[in-house]
């Protein structure tokens, strides 16, 4: 049954992302009966991001990112697509473009608009781009230049992804998790104003992921030799989740008409990463492993020395591994949680 659905959500996948690419008008008229032009509004990090940095600064831009889709770097932080590209594609529509090519003229802005920055957090981070708040002003802004209208944002629907860089940058500042607690509420508190912000300029729908566990992702977890997740972090994941869920619910009673909705990433990379009924048939070897890595730790998926050499090696199929370098899912990955939150698809 489980893989009847993946294979259903698969081919509606490659349908819509393979009609969208060649314009079939028959195809749009359906969709547009059915949910109107719907935007996609995206606001947050790497895992929505689909090409809002730098090129000269990012190593999203590089080799070997982008080796499954589009066939080159394109700026997403994985081999191939990313969250935002799954859920546009649920909506049937196309991924909203990058926030950095909106010159590009009126047309592709009718799918949405995509802020999310890669790094950034709701506060500021160890990068220097746009953090959630800023994204927000420049979606504020575009409304009040009349690039989108109160109509655009009524019938649209916000993906806000905040998966960890708060996090990690605490760890860096202060060298140790202590006082991490104190620093979540902090956290969930200004994220609350940001959703705030969000239903005050109009947003009605949104979805908002629960945070991954942090404890599972390659880089946090190379002292196991990926073998199994770091409970203290998932731990820290799963109280950032549940002050998440509290906050979430409160907005939802306060505000009629609201519909916050939150992708629980940490149950669907659990269900995929730790699940025994998953390790005989899951078509992740070694779920922990990333399929990118640095040479040794002094180097990162895509890095390349001062004579151009690949300090880096990359897994004969990207496929086969959950997650494509220490932090982010692969597209396979992506579209293994894309089923697992297919329920919480549907709801939206």
């Amino acid at each position: 049954m489980e893989k009847e659905k993946l294979l259903l959500f698969y081919l509606f996948f490659v349908l819509v992302i393979g009609v969208k690419v060649k314009g079939s008008h028959h195809h749009h008229h359906h969709n547009h009966n059915r949910l109107g032009e719907q935007k996609l509004f995206v606001f947050g990090d790497s895992y929505a991001d689909t090409g809002n940095l730098r090129k000269l600064d990012s190593r999203s831009w590089k080799e070997p990112y982008g080796i499954t889709f589009p066939g080159k770097p394109s700026g997403r932080w994985s081999d191939g697509r990313v969250l935002t590209d799954y859920l546009a594609a649920f909506l049937g529509i196309r991924s909203p473009i990058a926030y950095k090519w909106r010159k590009m003229g009126p047309k592709p802005l009718r799918y949405g608009m995509n802020f999310a920055y890669g790094g950034t957090g709701v506060f500021d981070t160890l990068i220097s781009a746009p953090n959630l708040t800023t994204q927000i002003d420049l979606f504020q802004q575009m409304i009040q230049e009349g690039v989108f209208t109160k109509n655009d944002v009524d019938s649209s629907m916000a993906l806000v992804s905040v998966v960890g860089n708060d996090y990690s940058t605490y760890q860096v500042r202060n060298g140790t998790l202590q006082g991490l607690q104190s620093f979540i509420k902090s956290l969930i508190n200004q994220l609350a104003l940001d959703l705030k912000r969000l239903t005050d300029i109009g947003v009605k729908k949104m979805a908002i992921t629960g945070l991954q566990p942090l404890g599972c992702l390659p880089s946090d977890n190379n002292m196991a030799s990926l073998q199994q997740c770091n409970e203290t972090l998932n731990q820290a994941s799963s109280f950032h989740n549940l002050l998440l869920r509290e906050a979430v619910a409160e907005m939802n009673k306060n505000n009629e008409g609201l519909k916050i909705t939150i992708l629980d990433l940490y149950q669907a990379f659990i269900s995929i990463l730790q699940s025994p009924a998953n390790r005989g048939k899951s078509k992740f070897e070694n779920p922990l492993k990333p399929c990118c890595e640095g040479i040794n730790s002094n180097y990162e998926c895509g890095s390349i020395d001062e004579n151009g050499k690949w300090m880096y090696t990359v897994c004969e199929k990207p496929d086969s591994s959950f997650f494509w370098d220490t932090v982010h899912p692969s597209q396979q990955g992506w579209n293994a949680v894309a089923a697992s939150l297919q329920s919480t698809f549907n709801s939206l």
